[in-house]
């Protein structure tokens, strides 16, 4: 007679079987190689080291200031700084909106960090960010809209611009008076505080 079968003992086969080996260098290679791939697809889902935010995608991607002015289409420009974090909030649903209407409406950014748009930042007179100027397709200067602004409000704002109507009546929106001479400073008065200023 045979005798009788029993089940296998763990402990018994682990000690048959030795301490597990350690991986061989092909081994190892091969999972190098995988985990390798994997960040590498991971990296380029995520869009790259760095992606780029939708801010600076819209400022390396902004047509130059005077040949928007020109070239018969609505403009919307943006004086925006990259500390701004309304100007970041914005940034999202500005991009979108460009991407809608590109071909019909330029939109131009303007780093008030950069002095090389000193004069555009004293002839629009910019002393808080973000500050929208808006210009008509004849490149006419026809509001302003100061601070951030919703999506709702971006989308209006621009509709009104392509469509040549009337800007809606949002608070910090308004028609510019243009200027002939600025009026002497009054005694006791203090400069204009800068768009750096916030004070």
């Amino acid at each position: 007679m045979s005798a009788p079968s029993q089940p296998p003992n763990p402990a018994a086969m682990a000690s048959a079987s030795g301490p597990a080996e350690p991986l061989g260098r092909r081994d190892r290679m091969a999972l190098a190689a995988v985990a390798a791939l994997l960040a590498l697809l991971l990296l380029w889902l995520r869009g790259g080291l760095h992606p780029e935010a939708p801010l600076e995608r819209l400022a390396r991607q902004s047509p130059d200031l005077q040949v928007a002015l020109s070239n018969g289409q609505p403009t919307l420009v943006e004086f925006y700084a990259d500390w701004c974090e309304a100007c970041r909030t914005m940034a999202p649903a500005m991009e979108s909106l460009e991407r809608q209407r590109r071909g019909g409406l330029n939109v131009v950014l303007l780093n008030v960090d950069n002095p090389r748009w000193q004069p555009e930042l004293e002839r629009y007179a910019v002393d808080g960010i973000p500050q929208l100027e808006l210009f008509d397709a004849a490149g006419v200067d026809v509001g302003r809209s100061l601070g951030a602004r919703s999506p709702s409000e971006l989308e209006a704002l621009i509709t009104a611009l392509v469509e040549a109507k009337p800007l809606p009546q949002l608070a910090g929106v308004g028609a510019i008076s243009a200027l002939n001479a600025s009026p002497e400073p009054q005694a006791g008065s203090s400069a204009s505080a800068g768009p750096r200023s916030h004070g």
